[in-house]
C-alpha cells in the first residue's frame, strides 16, 4: 500500500542527498543559545556553557518499532523525537538539540520524508529543541529513524538511576498502561481491515490511548514542576519498557529493593476499560506495556510535603533493602516478585 501513489511523488534522487537535506532542514531556526551552528556545515558548534552534556540516542526500524500501515508519517517524525526527548528529561535535564537520521527504501517519494519532518519540525517548535544535523542514506530494509537528542544540565541538577536510598518513596507521573492497550486496538483493527478491507477501522471512544501510542509527548514539564517544588530526585528513569522493567533497572542500579502498591498505580479509566473488553489485566499492561514514556523517580521522604497535592505525581511505592527484592504488593494483599516481561527489541 503507498500512501503517497494518487497524490503528487517527487523522486528524491531528483535533489541528491545534499538537497534533500536542505530541502527538509530549510524550516528550522536555531532557538537555543546553546546551539552556536546547527545544519549547513561539516559539523555543528554547541557551547555547554559551564554545564553537563546529555547525550542519548535511539533507533526506530520499519517493522521492528512501528508498522506504517497505522502509523501516519507525521505521527511517526514527531514520536521519534519524543522518545529521546524523554531520556534527557529521565536525567532531570533540559533537552535542546537533536540531529536526525533517516535511510529510506525507494518506495518513499519526497512527500512522505516531508511529513516526517513536519512532525519533526512540530516537536522541535513544540519543545524548542533545535535540529542541528543529520545524514540520509538508501535502506534496503524499509524505514530506518536514527535520533540523537543532546541536554544540559547543572552539574548537581543531574540525577541518575543509581541514587535511591532505603526508605525514600517511589513516584510516577501521568498514567500507564494507555500506550500498550492503544497498541492492541491498532493492531486488532489492523487485522480486520487485512481480512476484509471494506470495514472501517473502528477507534471510537478510544482516542486517548491511540493518542497514548501514536503521538506520546515527553514530560518536559515534570522536570521544571521538580524544580519549582525544589525537589531533586534521588534517582529516575523513564518508563519506555513498563513499569516493572524500570523498577527492576532502578533497584539494580541503586543496589536497594523497591516494593509497590497494586492499588496505587495510576490507571486512566480508558485504559481500564479496554484491557476489560480484551480480556487484559490492566495491572500487567501497566507494567509490562512500556511506550507510556512517564518520568518513575525516587524522593526523600522530608519531599513529600511538597508534591502530595500534585494529580499528576503518583507515589505507588518505597525503597527497601536490597534483600527484601522488588515485590507487589497486590490489591488483595498478597505479595508478587516483579518480573521484567515488557517489551525487548530482540524478542521479535
Amino acid at each position: 500500500m503507498d500512501m503517497f501513489e494518487n497524490k503528487e511523488r517527487t523522486d528524491i534522487n531528483k535533489l541528491g542527498e545534499f538537497g534533500l537535506i536542505k530541502h527538509l532542514t530549510a524550516n528550522f531556526k536555531i532557538k537555543n543559545d546553546y546551539s552556536i551552528k546547527g545544519v549547513g556545515d561539516d559539523a555543528a558548534v554547541l557551547d555547554a556553557k559551564g554545564k553537563q552534556t546529555l547525550i542519548s540516542t535511539d533507533l526506530l526500524l520499519e517493522g521492528i518499532h512501528f508498522d506504517l500501515s497505522y502509523v501516519p508519517l507525521m505521527h511517526l517524525g514527531y514520536k521519534a523525537v519524543q522518545v529521546n526527548l524523554s531520556d534527557i528529561y529521565a536525567m532531570n535535564g533540559k533537552a535542546s538539540q537533536i540531529t536526525v537520521s533517516l535511510g529510506l527504501s525507494s518506495k518513499f517519494p519526497l512527500e512522505a520524508v516531508e511529513e516526517i519532518y513536519k512532525g519533526i519540525e512540530l516537536a522541535c517548535n513544540k519543545y524548542n529543541i533545535d535540529l542541528i544535523g543529520g545524514d540520509t542514506s538508501s535502506s534496503k530494509q524499509g524505514l530506518v529513524i536514527s535520533i540523537t537528542s543532546i541536554g544540559y544540565a547543572d552539574a548537581d541538577k543531574v540525577v541518575y538511576r543509581n541514587g535511591a536510598q532505603e526508605h525514600d518513596l517511589l513516584c510516577v507521573s501521568g498514567d500507564l498502561g494507555g500506550a500498550y492497550l492503544g497498541l492492541q486496538i491498532l493492531e486488532r483493527e489492523k487485522l480486520i481491515y487485512l481480512e476484509n478491507p471494506q470495514i472501517q477501522p473502528d477507534l471510537e471512544g478510544k482516542d486517548y490511548i491511540i493518542e497514548r501510542q501514536l503521538k506520546p509527548e515527553a514530560r518536559m514539564d515534570i522536570v521544571a514542576l521538580l524544580d519549582e517544588m525544589n525537589i531533586k530526585p534521588t534517582a529516575m528513569i523513564d518508563v519506555s519498557d513498563g513499569l516493572a522493567s524500570e523498577i527492576l533497572h532502578l533497584a539494580e542500579q541503586s543496589d536497594k529493593g523497591i516494593t509497590i502498591y497494586e492499588e496505587k498505580i495510576p490507571l486512566d479509566p480508558m485504559t481500564y476499560e479496554t484491557a476489560r473488553e480484551l480480556g487484559l489485566d490492566p495491572t500487567v499492561c501497566a507494567l509490562s506495556g512500556g511506550e507510556d514514556y512517564e518520568l518513575l523517580f525516587t524522593i526523600k521522604q522530608d519531599d513529600y510535603k511538597k508534591l502530595k497535592h500534585d494529580v499528576d505525581i503518583t507515589v505507588i511505592g518505597h525503597v527497601t533493602d536490597k534483600n527484601a527484592g522488588c515485590k507487589m504488593i497486590s490489591k488483595s494483599n498478597n505479595v508478587h516478585e516483579l518480573k521484567a516481561q515488557g517489551w525487548n527489541a530482540f524478542s521479535k
